[in-house]
């Protein structure tokens, strides 16, 4: 064989091999993307670098197979339905309180599932792999709820922080669907609201249960 024909010969094998590396580069990245939807692009912006959100993210799929996740009963379900209820009648006398049972109520539900609830940002973690698209809810909620403890967050901080909290609540729960982070103000309602007091209670009323 000649030394030119060898030559072309292993450019053409250096090619095949950079197509074959560089297609199985790209369905990895597409199977990321579809998995983590815009927590793919969060990740990537938090790093700066591509490779290094993108080994992130595996090692998220890794610890996330690693758990044992169960599915709610029915009879959980229900539970957790009726205290979200009484999470919205208690928004009307104490919205502030309301905020602070809505989060404690998401925590025990993310727990009963299966995951972890140590660390806030490793729950975020851990809730990514399934959750992704209504992770960013979960942030704005619990942003909210911490400025609620200093007095910071208005009442109607405190309303979209129940909102918030219900797009994952509903995830979680896997009983409806839920709004994406475009459209927080459309949660569908699955509970009646509390029955008025006053003009001013029905409207507060109205607004946390959408």
């Amino acid at each position: 064989m000649s030394p030119i024909l060898t030559i072309v010969l292993i450019i053409v094998v250096l090619v095949v091999i950079a197509a074959i590396v560089y297609g199985v580069q790209t369905g990895r990245r597409k199977k990321l993307q579809s998995t983590f939807g815009p927590e793919y692009d969060r990740v990537v912006a938090d790093t700066g670098n591509r490779n290094e959100a993108e080994k992130e993210l595996r090692e998220r799929e890794k610890r996330h197979a690693e758990l044992e996740l169960t599915e709610l009963t029915p009879e959980s379900q229900a539970k957790y339905r009726a205290a979200w209820e009484e999470v919205q009648i208690q928004f009307v006398d104490d919205p502030t309180e309301a905020v602070g049972t809505a989060d404690e109520l998401v925590t025990r539900l993310i727990a009963e599932r299966g995951y972890p609830t140590g660390e806030y940002d490793e729950r975020l973690a851990d809730l990514s792999v399934e959750h992704a698209n209504t992770l960013q809810h979960y942030r704005d909620a619990h942003e909210i709820s911490e400025r609620s403890k200093d007095g910071s967050a208005s009442t109607e901080d405190l309303r979209l922080a129940l909102v918030h909290y219900r797009a994952l609540f509903g995830d979680l729960l896997g009983t409806h669907p839920v709004s994406t982070p475009a459209t927080t103000e459309s949660v569908p309602d699955e509970a009646p609201a509390p029955a008025p007091r006053t003009a001013a209670d029905t409207d507060a009323a109205t607004d946390t249960s959408r």
